[in-house]
């Protein structure tokens, strides 16, 4: 399918300088990034009002018949409410350390009263470039989906969000950002645009009591219809963000009515990074309603599977041993199937223990005894 009406224009470029920067990039720079940090909404009056959280690490990225890649798994979330409405978002990237995206996800969740609304938005790389894949599903209503690709060509140099987060901490650690560091991206919309970076320079910011020096970036991002959106980062020197404000439009006024807070100690120690005193309510915490808990519960549910099912496929006696004991227990219907059980793997045991750690199915365990030491 074509890319959605509205996005025929002249393609984005990725500029001399931008080229550049990538080039220089090193390992050792990206391994600076490696690294989970939560920030906390500070709305008016120091009430919290949310959370923004973000993770890079090393993983590998596995496609069908294809070999698997190590690359950056970039994850971000947030929840909080905009404009008064319930909402929440994450984020999962495959990045590869020249920065270019494998395969991302967005996911966003509005709760308007009681009808909610999810939006996705799925972007593949391939041989003949990208496809992306948008979804919206309206409460119990049929989802509405919309696919499109786009050439080699047109996704030269192509930075997405996953790839942002990355590049915001290399540039928070060389406290500096190169003139005409502008990328091709993709908007919400999933129209090809621009997305520009520039330093607004050192300054002085509050936590709590506490005065400190972040390094402060502005990105703008420019979309086919000449609207800007411009987001300002505030980073301290480890690379630690300090402030991640909500995006405004710049004919607004550029006071978002948040502040952002980093609830860790910023930074590693011997960063120089302070600690500010700052104290929030706890919050009850549904973790299958939490989209930033439900997403860590769904990524460590899937490795555990993984593990276990090499574990299976490298040692195929399992399922054969199994397999005997299950049709002996079924013939033989013991009313104490674990005596039977340890009657069934003792033969199997390169040792037997001087106490049977399961005695019987219908008496209490005996403590485990170890065997006694040299000499005794």
């Amino acid at each position: 399918m074509e890319p959605p009406a509205g996005c025929q224009q002249e393609t984005p470029a990725l500029t001399a300088a931008a080229a550049e920067f990538l080039s220089l990039i090193g390992l050792e720079e990206l391994e600076c990034c490696l690294f989970a940090e939560t920030l906390q909404v500070v709305a008016a009056g120091d009430q919290a009002g949310g959370q923004w959280w973000a993770a890079v690490r090393w993983a590998p990225y596995e496609r069908a018949g294809e070999p698997a890649q190590s690359c950056f798994l970039v994850q971000a979330g947030s929840r909080g409410r905009q404009d008064g409405v319930p909402c929440s978002s994450t984020l999962k990237a495959y990045v590869t350390p020249q920065l270019e995206t494998l395969e991302q996800e967005e996911q966003e969740h509005l709760q308007l009263r009681a009808h909610a609304v999810e939006r996705r938005t799925h972007i593949v790389s391939h041989q003949h470039g990208m496809t992306v894949t948008k979804m919206l599903q309206e409460q119990e209503g049929e989802p509405k989906c919309q696919s499109f690709s786009y050439s080699c060509d047109e996704v030269r140099g192509l930075l997405l969000e996953g790839a942002s987060i990355l590049l915001l901490r290399v540039l928070a650690c060389r406290q500096a950002v190169p003139s005409s560091l502008t990328f091709p991206a993709i908007d919400a919309e999933g129209h090809l645009c621009t997305s520009s970076y520039r330093a607004l320079g050192i300054q002085q910011q509050a936590v709590g009591s506490t005065e400190v020096k972040v390094f402060v970036i502005e990105r703008a991002m420019h979309t086919s219809l000449g609207i800007s959106t411009i987001w300002q980062s505030s980073f301290l020197p480890s690379g630690y963000g300090h402030g991640h404000p909500q995006p405004c439009q710049p004919d607004r006024d550029p006071g978002w009515g948040h502040k952002f807070f980093s609830l860790q100690a910023f930074g590693p120690a011997g960063t120089g990074g302070v600690q500010p005193q700052l104290t929030f309510p706890k919050q009850p915490l549904d973790w299958e309603e939490d989209i930033q808990l439900c997403s860590w519960f769904l990524d460590q549910k899937e490795q555990l599977e993984a593990s276990h099912t090499t574990y299976v496929r490298q040692h195929p006696e399992l399922l054969a041993l199994l397999a005997d004991f299950l049709q002996a227990l079924l013939l033989q219907q013991p009313p104490d199937p674990v005596s039977f059980a340890a009657q069934f793997f003792a033969p199997f045991a390169c040792q037997s223990s001087p106490g049977a750690p399961f005695a019987s199915a219908r008496a209490a365990s005996p403590p485990l005894r170890h065997p006694p030491a040299n000499g005794e």
